[in-house]
């Protein structure tokens, strides 16, 4: 499905600053990955990267990552938009500022021509207000973890090939993660797709992912099968 070789992310300048080293893994339809790191770890940057979303004004980078067989460092603006719109969508851990503040909630949602009921019925699943009422807000009328949920319903709705995940658990409660665990693999299951998280949160990840790796200033272990993740990450 994705095939990842990223050589190199550096920070221009007079003396380039090394983010990402030699990170390859490949990612399979059907599957949760779930990278582990700390802040500054470059999990972040990482999953910027996979799309070309990071400013190529700031960050030189040597990749070559095939989604569908096609090197997304190849397409054309066109085709990466598309690309963006169609098959891969991320939800960032800053769900709020995500969104467009003049623009109601409901705008978003009418793009995906998605029947209204199979909204209302997310909604209702993910303990958010009904359709009718939260469709006429603002982003700014809601909570963080509010957005999270909306951000999230958004991503899950649109059907992606891949759904990538930044921090999703930052905003919520243990209640609403629980929930969000069993509608990721749900998600995996039922679209054959996959789903990329990037966390702090063990719990969550032992509990969703098939797939775990670590990351730690900027270089990526092999992703181990969850149940053996432990195991291995302590032999290393």
């Amino acid at each position: 499905m994705m095939s990842v070789s990223i050589k190199s992310v550096e920070i221009k300048g007079d003396i380039p600053k090394s983010i990402l080293q030699n990170i390859s893994f490949e990612m399979d339809k059907g599957c949760v990955y779930t990278i582990l790191g700390k802040n500054g770890s470059g999990k972040s940057t990482l999953i910027s990267g996979l799309t070309k979303l990071l400013d190529e004004n700031i960050y030189s980078v040597e990749a070559e990552i095939r989604f569908s067989g096609k090197n997304i460092y190849n397409l054309s603006t066109a085709e990466l938009l598309r690309l963006r719109k169609e098959k891969i969508r991320y939800v960032f851990q800053d769900s709020v500022n995500s969104f467009d503040h003049l623009k109601k909630f409901d705008y978003y949602f009418k793009m995906l021509n998605t029947p209204e009921e199979e909204i209302a019925n997310l909604f209702e699943y993910f303990l958010l207000p009904g359709k009718d009422k939260l469709l006429n807000l603002y982003p700014y009328e809601v909570s963080g973890g509010m957005a999270q949920r909306i951000s999230i319903s958004l991503a899950i709705l649109a059907k992606p090939e891949l759904l990538i995940l930044d921090e999703p658990t930052s905003a919520i409660d243990i209640n609403i993660s629980n929930l969000l665990c069993r509608k990721l693999r749900e998600f995996v299951k039922d679209n054959s797709s996959s789903v990329l998280l990037i966390t702090q949160d063990l719990d969550f990840a032992e509990n969703v992912s098939d797939y775990m790796a670590n990351m730690d200033k900027g270089i990526l272990s092999k992703f181990y099968k969850t149940s053996e993740y432990k195991k291995n990450m302590s032999q290393n």
